[in-house]
């Protein structure tokens, strides 16, 4: 029998539901693996005695009509959690106690969901491999030395370890997705608005989007339903009919059109992506859906795009860290001094960077040249999507352009970093849902991902579709406990 951290959510659930296990058993299962796996680096903070004493009561008082029933889950480090540290992987919010909770968690609360920690992630969010963040960088279960994608990281890599069943994400270019597809994991980025991003720290606010990360589809149904919700404390969350994603989910999908662009065919792909991507395509065709060949032709521009638009944001939200309120603060002669000593101190090499570059497109100037250029852009990108969707249900593109690699290999060369996202960063900028589920193994023994992106609001689509392929691919991940 497979020990209880290697179930899925719903597994775990059905059990607690029919009195096989306690919550108690459950959440001291995953704290003793997580305990066992230090050398993953995947927390930042622990909450276990917590968790424990959350579980026992539950135990005494169950209430088995929740949908996490006494589930124990851990958390990116960027969603802020009422009286325990948030750090969002930065040393200028080493010390940041929230007096509030994220919506996104309070909904998991509520659902009977047990914090079990936070989990770590590159510095506000800024970057694809997890090496920015302040606490060190995160290794994939998948292999020694192997970066676990990013931002989500520390998500990702606890997730296919086993270290919690399901777990959440944020995705400002593909720090959901990027992940999963570098650890063998589904990840959903939903629609821009779906869910609240009250409580989230900052990246870039229009591009910001809370998601499900976990180990099988249905779990992500799941999972989605619980945090998906309209907030009146955010401005950008939108108020529609919510799915309940999970009993609707159906591998039915005949008849279904799916859009193949041929922009996603890039220079320098490696031939497996390729291959992976044609047998994508005849997985869909088992199912019986139609494919279409659609183009998007101003995809080559949403790489620069994004990252003209992205540290804009970033550089406007992170203006708040200076020292004065709260966080991290360095000693200076005058406020001016204290000022520039806190945030040269405070924040990472990535993070200046991108404060730089977003100060330099917004200043007097070139806000016109690059800045407004770029949200033009934006809308063209936006549109080659709308004009697709009426003549297909979803599109299928590969996740990312390579497997999982080298920690270190990538880390002098901003550039080839950025590059990571070149699959996923075009959703983030139309608003719209996508999901990366395992679709095989690289050379290497790597996972390597499938990306469906679907239309605004559409999340049960695509995530119907993610379940008839899951099925047909039947991926198992090669996880072999080297860290133990």
């Amino acid at each position: 029998m497979s020990s209880i951290t290697e179930l899925s959510l719903n597994e775990i659930v059905s059990n607690i539901k029919s009195k096989k296990f306690s919550s108690t058993e459950v959440t001291k299962a995953f704290i003793e693996r997580s305990e066992k796996s230090k050398k993953l680096n995947a927390y930042v903070t622990e909450n276990f005695s917590s968790a424990i004493d959350c579980a026992k009561k539950f135990d005494e008082k169950p209430n088995y009509e929740l949908k996490l029933p006494g589930i124990p889950i851990a958390v990116k480090d960027l969603f802020c959690t009422n009286g325990i540290k948030t750090t969002a992987g930065s040393k200028i919010l080493n010390n940041f106690i929230p007096a509030y909770e994220s919506t996104v968690t309070q909904n998991i609360w509520q659902q009977g969901g047990i914090l079990l920690g936070k989990l770590n992630c590159d510095e506000f969010a800024m970057g694809s491999s997890n090496e920015t963040s302040f606490f060190g960088n995160v290794h994939n279960p998948i292999g020694e030395n192997l970066v676990p994608g990013g931002s989500s990281g520390g998500s990702s890599a606890a997730l296919a370890a086993n270290l919690t069943p399901v777990t959440i994400g944020t995705d400002t270019g593909g720090s959901i997705r990027q992940p999963a597809s570098f650890t063998g994991t589904v990840g959903l980025k939903p629609t821009y608005g779906s869910c609240s991003r009250y409580g989230i720290v900052a990246f870039a606010s229009s591009l910001d989007q809370a998601g499900p990360m976990t180990k099988n589809v249905k779990d992500c149904a799941i999972l989605l339903e619980v945090i998906s919700s309209f907030d009146k404390k955010d401005s950008t969350s939108i108020d529609f009919k919510r799915n309940n994603y999970s009993s609707e989910l159906t591998n039915n999908i005949k008849g279904k059109k799916i859009g193949i662009p041929k922009e996603y065919r890039v220079d320098g792909m490696p031939q497996e992506i390729e291959n992976l991507w044609k047998k994508g395509i005849e997985f869909i065709k088992d199912c019986g859906a139609e494919i279409i060949d659609i183009s998007l032709p101003h995809t080559n521009y949403a790489l620069p795009t994004y990252y003209i638009v992205a540290p804009a944001e970033a550089s406007s939200n992170l203006a708040r860290y200076d020292g004065v309120k709260y966080g991290f603060r360095s000693a200076g002669e005058n406020l001016i001094d204290m000022y520039e000593k806190t945030r040269s101190e405070g924040f990472g090499e990535e993070v200046k960077r991108r404060i730089m570059i977003g100060t330099y497109v917004l200043s007097s100037g070139y806000y016109d040249a690059y800045y407004l250029k770029a949200q033009k852009v934006r809308q063209l990108i936006k549109k080659d999507f709308d004009d697709a969707y009426k003549i297909v249900d979803a599109i299928l593109t590969p996740s990312t352009p390579s497997s999982a690699f080298k920690i270190g290999e990538k880390s002098d060369d901003p550039v080839s970093m950025y590059l990571n996202d070149i699959f996923t960063v075009p959703v983030n900028l139309a608003g719209l849902p996508g999901i990366s589920i395992p679709a095989g193994l690289d050379k290497n023994g790597y996972p390597l991902g499938l990306q469906i992106i679907g239309k605004p609001f559409d999340e049960q689509t695509i995530l119907n579709i993610a379940y008839s392929m899951e099925e047909k691919i039947n991926f198992k991940n090669n996880i072999s406990d080297w860290w133990i």
